[in-house]
């Protein structure tokens, strides 16, 4: 089962880095506000960010590792995921669904 790290960029500018097997259907749950508590009352939401890793332990190392990075070192991740082969996805994956933009 492929495990994919995202990372969302609310409303207010916050960044929230998270883990799930099924994207869209995460991203529709912190939309309807059933996601996670700190995106509750942040939406809408940009996704910034998408990573594909073999298991859930490699994406919860994943998660942790960029939860750890300082503000400047997300964004400059960021900045590269969108040139990188690896986050295609990222690039391509256009339209807006329940309060979210995808790019």
């Amino acid at each position: 089962m492929t495990w994919i790290v995202y990372i969302l960029e609310c409303a207010d500018g916050s960044l929230y880095t998270g883990i799930t097997t099924d994207l869209e259907r995460r991203i529709r749950s912190h939309a309807k506000g059933t996601g996670a508590k700190y995106t509750r009352h942040r939406g809408p939401f940009t996704v910034r960010y998408t990573e594909s890793l073999a298991s859930k332990g490699a994406a919860l190392q994943r998660e942790a590792a960029i939860k750890a990075l300082d503000r400047a070192a997300k964004v400059a991740l960021l900045a590269t995921s969108l040139s990188h082969p690896r986050f295609l996805f990222a690039t391509f994956f256009f339209g807006v669904a329940a309060g979210v933009v995808f790019f």
